[in-house]
């Protein structure tokens, strides 16, 4: 019984341990996501939206008429969505500015709009972007961003919702659970190379003999020497 005891103890403890962690850990999620310092003077190759809310999209385009970057792009488009049509939801775009906002359609989450705009920043030859996204989503969006693209510079620019509409239950009661699950995905993101490490990986299969000889086997012709 005394040993059942210690173990049940032992076990309240962890719990409690692993909850103080996990609320403190929260506090410095929320503190720092909405502190977050971003420099709005400097200039960048590009601006990256990542698609979640008109907000968002707004605030790109503002930094983009303002001249903050030569080219603008919107990851996470949906599907049946054309540009234009996009567009036309903010308002009217200037025409030097709509040619040089690009959309991309492949991206269904967080880890898609990265490596989509890390793939779009490749074909630009571009080395630096101002990160447009929510400012609960920011964390868990340098996260990936940055392992996308480790070569390149981000500037962070947070969102923040102008006002919070009474009619709305979601708009008191959702928007803690929001940040509670956007803290949790940030958690789960930040683990998965750790996990990635400690599970064992698949063994390689056996090398192909055909690819094995390829590069050791050589034919002598006369007068040309080796050709492999």
């Amino acid at each position: 019984m005394a040993g059942l005891g210690y173990l049940v103890l032992w076990l309240a403890r962890s719990v409690a341990a692993a909850i103080a962690v996990w609320l403190g850990g929260f506090v410095w999620f929320v503190a720092s996501s909405y502190l977050m310092h971003t420099d709005p003077s400097s200039l960048t190759d590009a601006i990256v939206v990542v698609t979640g809310g008109r907000q968002r999209l707004e605030t790109g385009l503002e930094l983009f008429s303002a001249g903050k970057a030569k080219k603008l792009f919107i990851s996470g488009v949906n599907q049946h969505v054309d540009r234009d049509e996009l567009l036309r939801t903010v308002g009217p775009i200037p025409e030097n500015a709509a040619c040089c906002i690009a959309i991309g359609r492949t991206a269904a989450d967080t880890f898609g709009n990265a490596h989509e705009s890390a793939e779009w920043m490749r074909e630009e030859g571009y080395r630096s972007l101002r990160l447009v996204t929510s400012w609960y989503h920011m964390r868990r969006s340098l996260l990936e961003f940055g392992r996308a693209m480790p070569q390149v510079g981000i500037i962070p620019h947070p969102v923040y919702a102008h006002h919070v509409d009474p009619e709305r239950w979601w708009s008191w009661h959702g928007a803690p659970l929001l940040i509670l699950g956007e803290y949790d995905k940030y958690l789960v993101t930040w683990a998965l190379p750790l996990l990635g490490r400690w599970l064992p990986q698949p063994s390689p299969g056996p090398p192909l003999r055909n690819a094995a000889l390829r590069g050791a086997v050589a034919v002598s012709m006369p007068g040309s020497g080796s050709v492999q």
